[in-house]
């Protein structure tokens, strides 16, 4: 695996803040800012694409994730919906720059979670709703392995 470049190395991919002080819909709970957030660093953590720090620092929520004790929601409350590069491997970094960063994600999301719904923040915090998005991340890393061969 290649050394990931400059441009990658300090990347901050999402922030729920960024969402809540934007045109979040003032009609619901501020919890909806950050599912999409939690449902893509929920993949991570089942697909140990995550750094050793975050290991170190949420070894019990990896832990009470992967036994689907907590939800997506509450997983990206806890890191206050941020998604940076430092949660990462390098591997995980590379597909995270290339996938959410460059906005694949995000369009994912919106067409297959969000098509019928007024916003991306209407998506339905479920296990249900997360093996559908997840299913599609492995897709496109899947492609992007391919691609970076």
């Amino acid at each position: 695996m290649s050394e990931i470049d400059s441009s990658s190395k300090k990347s901050i991919y999402d922030n729920a803040k960024n969402h809540f002080l934007g045109n979040f819909p003032k009609h619901l709970p501020i919890e909806q800012a950050y599912v999409h957030i939690g449902m893509y660093l929920g993949w991570v953590i089942d697909n140990e694409l995550y750094s050793p720090y975050f290991e170190d620092e949420a070894d019990t929520q990896i832990f009470r994730f992967k036994q689907r004790q907590i939800s997506c929601t509450i997983l990206s409350e806890i890191w206050d919906g941020y998604l940076g590069y430092e949660l990462f491997s390098e591997k995980g970094n590379l597909f995270t720059y290339y996938y959410y960063g460059g906005g694949l994600y995000h369009k994912d999301y919106q067409t297959i979670l969000a098509n019928n719904l007024p916003s991306i923040y209407h998506v339905n915090d479920d296990w249900d709703s997360y093996k559908v998005m997840a299913e599609q991340i492995t897709n496109r890393f899947k492609e992007w392995e391919k691609m970076i061969a």
